[in-house]
């Protein structure tokens, strides 16, 4: 879905304010210096010790709009809509961003007088910031590629300005750099591909299924552990029904050309919504919403019982507050879904200005629709999950990538890539109190700037030889001019003392 923000004049960033934000960067940069591992099995999504995880879900959109930022910071506290989430029952999150948000732009529509923490920051660090929190608070985060030029959704993955290697890149760079982040189960590849896409055509200009395997492909080296989230299609004339298919719905070409992505990394995540969004023909039949479960079935349902594993990545409507058929909808949906064991899901969407669906607040931005929360919660129903994802050692991030013009929609090799491990060594333990050193080797291919966070005991009194910020019991450190940047095979050294 795509609703136009209301667009605020872009701040000026201060050079106080960018020494800050780079010092902000190193806790704010990407991990908690552990990561999580997350598969699908047998229709359910498991995290690393074999919990099921159900995905309470809601889309909060804005980073993939123009204002570059999660939309109502002009209204709210970024944090306080947090802890509402948390209030309500939300326990994961789905971040639409663009690419020019990832590019680290002056991001606009924040009211810094209630978000006094996000000053200085630019889009990429808000986002960071964002989904760090998430993850901190035990949420689950599955970012989404949603538009390529920060305006409209595009049939295909790539466009006359935004080529398959951009989006390639912009990919791996996502990746690259959450990979370590827990709450981060992986990324929805592309939003809603329709009009011109295919699927199991052999066009390899138009068959999103082809380009699925090669985002994956590209993906999964840099993050094993993540899931690949694929979307349908719109209407095809290959291997499809001809009923009325919504953006991003029709997984149906599945059934004659299967994805060549692993099996426990594939998690389909179709859309679907009903007449508040537009008008299908069998809206107004006249065994409407009965007629409903046989065309979800046929559209996307049916791969359950084949042993995929599937949500829904945006469903939602006004909910009474828009067509009169919208509320009978949504009941028939969960109902369906309930039927089919199918209690995870995204609901669009947490803003109230999305303007065919409103969202799960009202437009003051504070108050919650909460005969929508209630129909979610029979979606979830007792299901139980994990909550807190399991950690597992981190790695570092690597520079973004830089954008090369080349619209030709064709495979791209996987570049050469920095990698860091990190030895730590305590020198003195007086109990009260200790200090260590680590050490940083670049054991990759090409030069790269580390970054490491990692969680400590005890409050730093002193660090040498890197930039460094605690939050909490995770310690941020990037290097200095001298040592931030490691060509292969080169190491360096950082240490510090802390009072426990």
């Amino acid at each position: 879905m795509h609703s136009q923000p209301p667009l605020r004049t872009p701040r000026s960033l201060s050079a106080s304010a960018l020494l800050r934000s780079a010092a902000l960067a190193a806790g704010l940069l990407m991990a908690t210096a552990t990561a999580s591992g997350y598969e699908v099995r047998a229709g359910h999504i498991l995290d690393a010790a074999g919990n099921t995880v159900q995905l309470r879900g809601v889309n909060w959109f804005g980073a993939e709009t123009e204002t570059h930022a999660l939309h109502g910071l002009w209204a709210r506290n970024w944090k306080d809509m947090i802890d509402q989430m948390q209030g309500q029952g939300f326990n994961a999150v789905r971040l639409p961003f663009c690419p020019a948000t990832l590019q680290g732009v002056a991001p606009s529509g924040i009211d810094y007088s209630r978000n006094a923490d996000l000053q200085g920051l630019n889009s990429l660090q808000v986002l960071d910031a964002v989904v760090l929190e998430l993850s901190r608070r035990g949420m689950y985060i599955l970012l989404d590629h949603h538009t390529s030029d920060c305006q409209s959704i595009s049939e295909l993955w790539y466009t006359p300005g935004y080529s398959e290697t951009q989006w390639l890149n912009d990919l791996a760079f996502v990746a690259q750099r959450y990979r370590e982040v827990p709450g981060v189960i992986g990324i929805d590849i592309k939003n809603e591909p329709h009009g011109a896409a295919t699927w199991g055509t052999g066009n390899v200009a138009t068959d999103w299924n082809l380009a699925a395997e090669r985002a994956a492909a590209r993906v999964l080296p840099i993050a094993p552990h993540w899931l690949i989230a694929v979307e349908g299609i719109g209407a095809s004339a290959h291997c499809s029904s001809q009923a009325g298919h919504f953006w991003g719905s029709n997984i149906e070409p599945l059934e004659c050309k299967p994805l060549a992505i692993p099996a426990d990394r594939l998690l389909l995540a179709p859309h679907t919504y009903g007449p508040d969004v537009y008008v299908q023909p069998y809206f107004n039949a006249a065994d409407f919403p009965a007629n409903m479960p046989a065309i979800w079935e046929q559209q996307f349902g049916r791969f359950v019982q084949k042993g995929y594993t599937l949500l829904l990545g945006e469903f939602g409507g006004k909910y009474g507050q828009g067509h009169a058929g919208d509320v009978a909808w949504q009941d028939a949906l969960v109902d369906y879904l309930v039927g089919k064991g199918v209690r995870s899901g995204f609901y669009w969407s947490w803003n109230p200005n999305s303007g065919d669906t409103g969202g799960i607040l009202q437009d003051d931005w504070q108050t919650v629709r909460s005969d929508k929360v209630q129909l979610l919660q029979r979606l979830w129903g007792n299901v139980g999950g994990s909550t807190t994802p399991a950690p597992e050692p981190a790695n570092p991030l690597p520079p973004a990538p830089t954008p090369q013009p080349d619209p030709a929609p064709a495979p791209t090799p996987t570049p050469g890539q920095a990698q860091f491990a990190f030895q730590q060594i305590v020198d003195t333990d007086w109990g009260s109190g200790y200090c260590q050193r680590i050490q940083v080797h670049n054991t990759g291919t090409t030069t790269g700037d580390w970054v490491l966070i990692t969680p400590i005991s005890g409050q730093v009194t002193t660090l040498w030889s890197a930039q460094w910020l605690q939050q909490g019991n995770l310690l941020g450190a990037i290097g200095l001019d001298w040592n931030h940047s490691l060509a292969p095979g080169a190491s360096t050294e950082f240490g510090f003392c802390a009072q426990r």
